[in-house]
């Protein structure tokens, strides 16, 4: 059985720390896009997706886990620092000055969503 570990300290793109294990139900890919994500003043949508580590963006990855609370689910995750997500279509660089990105340590998207 393959395996996936999230270990993000809070800091400057979330503030969150997030440790769990997640048992892999098939191989991680990378992804840049998903289908809803819910920003932290409410705002709901589908969103550009990427990792974020030693302040810069890193590729994200999804896969389908097994997840004690939820069943099965998609994880998405990415660098040290979590991910980094905007509205879709944003022609901004990725940058934490921009406060219309957010940071989240990791993502558990329902099957019915969609990632690519």
């Amino acid at each position: 059985m393959e395996y996936v570990e999230v270990d993000v300290e809070a800091g400057e793109n979330c503030d969150l720390s997030v440790t769990r294990m997640f048992e892999a139900l098939e191989p991680s890919c990378e992804v840049t896009w998903v289908e809803s994500a819910f920003r932290p003043d409410g705002w709901e949508g589908p969103c550009d997706v990427v990792g974020w580590s030693g302040g810069e963006p890193v590729p994200a990855m999804a896969a389908k886990v097994s997840d004690s609370g939820d069943g099965v689910v998609v994880l998405v995750y990415g660098g040290d620092e979590g991910l980094r997500l905007r509205p879709s279509g944003s022609s901004a660089e990725w940058s934490l000055d921009d406060k219309e990105q957010w940071g989240e340590p990791c993502l558990l998207l329902e099957l019915t969503l969609e990632v690519r």
